[in-house]
């Protein structure tokens, strides 16, 4: 295991140097987009997209079914909840309109 220390704008981050198995077919897309020597940033860049998205799926889950036992006017189905983003939408739309004609 190799550990280096490399400055980043706000602190000192450290990084380990990894061994991993990847597809030669993938390696060479990623190549062809970002070079033999931007490998690293493009694994870590998609590596930090994907814990993001992870901790997004895990808090919905846990999140899911909170207001089931509350009564939010509106939320009584599915189709009515759709239309109550859609009138909020709208009147997000209205409002800008009416903000830009001014």
């Amino acid at each position: 295991m190799c550990i280096t220390s490399s400055p980043s704008k706000e602190a000192t981050v450290t990084k380990m140097r990894t061994h991993i198995l990847v597809p030669e077919p993938l390696i060479e897309a990623i190549d062809r987009l970002v070079g033999s020597r931007g490998r690293s940033a493009f694994f870590i860049k998609a590596a930090e997209r994907e814990l993001a998205r992870r901790r997004l799926v895990e808090a919905a889950e846990k999140a899911a079914g909170v207001l089931a036992d509350r009564d939010i006017p509106g939320w009584e189905t599915p189709e009515s909840a759709a239309d109550w983003v859609r009138a909020l939408r709208q009147d997000d739309t209205d409002r800008l309109e009416r903000i830009q004609a001014s």
